[in-house]
């Protein structure tokens, strides 16, 4: 009889029942239960000490590196007036924490989660600029932090700011405004605690991001250190550039300003005679034109400079008042020029009366002729004396109808010079000031 037949059945059999055995201890580990128990041991108490801060790079003493991190996920508003914007972001902050290292398993624990931010130390930051902010609740707290095996902490948590953002209008509405976010370090000084941006891509801004009035342009990163009599503390900021979208104010200020400019010309077409039509047409266009700049000014805060609008609507307003002050230079000339005609018409009776006279008592006909040559003289002296102009405005008789005929070549001319200034002056200051 063999007997190593038994012998190799009993191995197999024990093979098979080591394996099973394996497979069931694998089945029954509860890694939900691993993190708990790691957790337990690496925050338990008397192990960890959430009050001191982690040790410096290489577990030196020198300051802890924090590394930051945005994302932008809105910009709902830009103001003039309170000279702030809204924003709501998702902040992230990575450090290493070497006494939270544990054991990853051989791989399969990644990281641990926590909610609680008060279980490990946290970096003091705050936003310097910010007027308003508050954290997201629903449906619950939007924050997080991961502890990797390494003992890097990752804090990511969402929030929303109201930020002060002082701006230089005095290009208004062809301006650009830079509007900052500043974070700093409230307590801890760069001997302990210093931010840096991440490498790589440190602000990322979401990419169908809409502003009602504005266009981000870009956005640059900068470090913004400051010292103060207790030391120096590590700042961080963004840049944010905006610039103004032109087509809203367009509509909205500068084609009805240039149309009521225009309108206020139609009152030089109109007869000299009709005065309840002119003065209508320009004390409508006057008080339009002043309530059109009162409600430009009303949205804007009240700055001791002068903005771009202000020159466009204060020359708009100029032009308007020129038009219904020329119907009054009108309305005199065209009363002197009457008064000048009856002056004429009652000389010019006396005139005749008086050559009647003289040709009944004087019969000479030398006298005549002589007569007749020097008013010949005069004629021909003074038709040489007109020059292209004068014999141009000689169609118009009367002095009323001349300053109605110069006003309707004189205003649209200044006006599109004073456009052609305007533009180029502030078209072109805009250009230089982004380069």
């Amino acid at each position: 009889m063999d007997i190593r037949r038994p012998t190799c059945a009993l191995a197999v059999l024990l093979v098979f029942c080591l394996t099973e055995l394996a497979q069931c201890m694998n089945a029954k580990i509860n890694f939900r239960e691993k993190e708990k128990q790691i957790l337990d041991q690496i925050l338990g108490p008397g192990r960890y000490d959430a009050r001191i801060r982690p040790s410096g790079i290489n577990g030196t003493d020198g300051p802890a590196v924090v590394s930051v991190n945005i994302f932008v996920r809105s910009i709902s508003k830009i103001d003039d007036v309170t000279m702030e914007y809204s924003v709501q972001l998702t902040f992230r902050e990575q450090w290493l924490d070497e006494r939270l290292k544990f054991n990853n398993l051989g791989g399969r624990l990644k990281y641990l989660t926590l909610t609680e931010a008060n279980r490990v130390w946290m970096p003091d930051l705050f936003f310097s600029n910010e007027k308003e902010g508050h954290f997201h609740n629903i449906i619950m707290p939007n924050v997080y932090i991961r502890i990797f095996p390494n003992g890097n902490v990752l804090y990511s948590i969402r929030i929303s700011l109201t930020l002060s953002c002082p701006m230089n209008l005095k290009l208004y509405p062809l301006d650009k405004q830079t509007c900052s976010l500043r974070m700093a370090s409230y307590g801890w000084t760069t001997d302990d605690l210093v931010f840096l941006w991440k490498e790589g891509d440190p602000v990322q801004v979401v990419k169908n991001l809409h502003l009602p009035r504005f266009t981000l342009e870009k956005f640059l990163t900068d470090y913004c250190n400051s010292k103060t009599n207790t030391g120096e503390y590590s700042c961080l900021k963004v840049d944010l550039l905006f610039k103004r979208e032109f087509s809203y104010y367009l509509i909205q200020i500068y084609i009805p300003c240039c149309m009521l400019v225009i309108v206020s010309w139609v009152s030089f077409w109109l007869d000299q005679g009709a005065v309840p039509a002119r003065v209508s047409l320009g004390v409508t266009t006057l008080l339009t034109m002043a309530t059109q700049s009162s409600g430009i000014n009303a949205s804007l805060p009240p700055v001791s400079y002068t903005k771009a609008i202000d020159v466009w609507t204060g020359v708009c307003l100029t032009f308007v008042f020129g038009a219904l002050l020329e119907f009054a230079l009108v309305n005199y000339a065209s009363r002197s020029d009457m008064h000048r005609e009856n002056l004429k018409k009652t000389r010019r009776e006396m005139e005749a009366a008086v050559s009647m006279d003289a040709a009944s008592d004087l019969l000479d006909t030398d006298s005549n002729a002589t007569f007749a040559m020097i008013r010949q003289c005069e004629i021909h002296i003074s038709n040489k004396r007109k020059n292209c102009c004068r014999l141009w405005m000689s169609k118009f008789p009367t002095r009323s109808k001349r300053i109605d005929v110069i006003s309707r070549i004189t205003f649209p001319l200044v006006f599109a010079l004073f456009n052609l200034a305007y533009w180029s002056t502030y078209l072109f200051r805009d250009e230089d000031e982004e380069k």
